[in-house]
């Protein structure tokens, strides 16, 4: 079943196109992850999903409905996890959340327990009666979770959901999106964490200044673009011995401020050239979804070893 079909999708706010004839199915109980530069359309076409932004031209349909003429239907079969916490400093946990479950229409008799439940699943549940403003980021953003999750959702959008988030709460929603996941909900991510996408992501799709530049699972897209081994090393005047070697076997090679970056075909390649030139890299390891988001959006590692 596909939840989310778009078909040339296009968005154009006076002059400027934010989304250019986008095409892609989401389909039922996968992960799928919009990734792109600040700027590529990411916002301006999750927008376009729950009715806020019409579309120019093109067709996108939700749940087989049109998102903008039927938004409060396609609305009751979505949660998403925005950006912004948008939660009200003023009242505690429980009262927040029944506040926006008697928004959702969630039955007065129902609320209390779902709330719970979820507050629960969160790991929450001692926070209940503390107010908002007691709260940390990742409690409020925990809480941003359960908050999407009160209407019993089909797709979960989840729009950049770990931003600013320490290590130990990333891997913490990490696992409850995987959760989520086999209990059978369809998850749309948007990120900005490469590694995020590649162990969550069923399906990838790179957007660039509005329009797909690539599509498929995280481990074809590196296959495709990024096949390989990478070096990385700080930059040092022994550095100079390092792009030798690379230069002289065909290896490629990226400067920039962070340092060195040499791709080879083969791992053994790469403990070679420290052998030979005597010098050991700050990093060794297999090519990844980080580096195909750059090759693919102009950046760094942009061509094939």
């Amino acid at each position: 079943m596909k939840i989310i079909s778009a078909k040339e999708v296009t968005k154009i706010f006076s002059s400027f196109t934010a989304v250019d004839k986008l095409s892609f199915e989401l389909r039922k109980g996968e992960c799928f992850g919009l990734l792109g530069p600040n700027g590529a359309g990411k916002s301006t076409f999750i927008g376009m999903l729950y009715g806020v932004n019409s579309i120019s031209s093109g067709n996108l349909e939700v749940f087989e409905m049109n998102p903008k003429s039927q938004a409060r239907k396609v609305k009751q079969r979505m949660g998403v996890v925005t950006q912004d916490n948008a939660l009200d400093d003023s009242l505690t946990v429980i009262e927040n959340m029944m506040i926006y479950a008697s928004f959702l229409g969630v039955p007065k008799k129902e609320r209390e327990k779902r709330i719970k439940d979820l507050l629960d699943f969160m790991n929450l549940s001692h926070k209940a009666n503390a107010p908002i403003r007691f709260l940390s980021g990742g409690m409020k953003r925990r809480l941003v979770f359960v908050r999407s999750l009160l209407g019993d959702p089909e797709l979960l959008v989840l729009d950049e959901p770990t931003t600013g988030l320490d290590p130990a709460v990333r891997h913490l929603l990490w696992g409850k999106v995987r959760d989520l996941k086999a209990k059978g909900k369809t998850i749309l991510l948007t990120t900005h964490y490469m590694h995020e996408a590649e162990i969550l992501c069923d399906r990838i799709l790179v957007m660039n200044k509005g329009k797909s530049v690539a599509e498929g699972s995280p481990s074809e897209l590196i296959q495709k673009y990024c096949p390989g081994y990478v070096a990385v090393y700080d930059q040092i005047e022994k550095n100079e011995s390092v792009k030798k070697f690379g230069e002289k076997h065909n290896f490629l090679i990226q400067e920039d401020r962070s340092g060195i970056y040499l791709r080879a075909p083969k791992f053994e390649d790469l403990l070679k050239m420290q052998e030979e030139t005597k010098t050991f890299a700050a990093q060794l390891r297999p090519a990844n979804l980080e580096d195909v988001f750059l090759q693919l959006t102009g950046q760094e590692l942009t061509a094939d070893a």
